[in-house]
C-alpha cells in the first residue's frame, strides 16, 4: 500500500505586512532616550553603564529611566504597555533602549 505525505518548506511561509520601520535617528546628540525593562536579568547594572558610556559619547543626552515606567513583563504589563505611549510623550522621548532578559 503506497502513502502520501504533504511535502511542507521547513522556513514556512513567508508574509509581509508591508509595515514599515521608523526612520533611525541621524545622532542620538540632545535627544531624550527611554529605559525600558523586564526586570529579569541585570538590567538596573546595565542600564547604569550604557547611560555612562552613551553620556561621553552624545553631548546633551537625556535618560528617562526604566523605574519610570514599571515592568514590562509581570503582574502589571498590560497596563504598564498600555499606559507607555502616553509617558513616552509626556517624557518627549525620541528613542528607547528596551532591555529584554531571558
Amino acid at each position: 500500500m503506497s502513502e502520501a505525505y504533504k511535502v511542507v518548506w521547513p522556513r514556512g511561509r513567508q508574509v509581509t505586512t508591508g509595515a514599515r520601520l521608523a526612520k533611525r535617528l541621524d545622532s542620538l546628540e540632545g535627544k531624550v532616550v527611554a529605559q525600558l525593562w523586564d526586570w529579569v536579568f541585570k538590567g538596573d547594572k546595565m542600564y547604569d553603564v550604557w547611560e555612562e558610556e552613551l553620556t561621553k559619547r552624545y553631548p546633551g543626552i537625556k535618560f528617562i529611566s526604566w523605574r519610570e515606567f514599571g515592568e514590562i513583563h509581570g503582574a502589571n504589563e498590560h497596563q504598564v504597555l498600555a499606559e507607555l505611549p502616553a509617558k513616552l510623550k509626556e517624557y518627549g522621548v525620541d528613542a528607547v533602549i528596551c532591555g529584554v532578559g531571558c
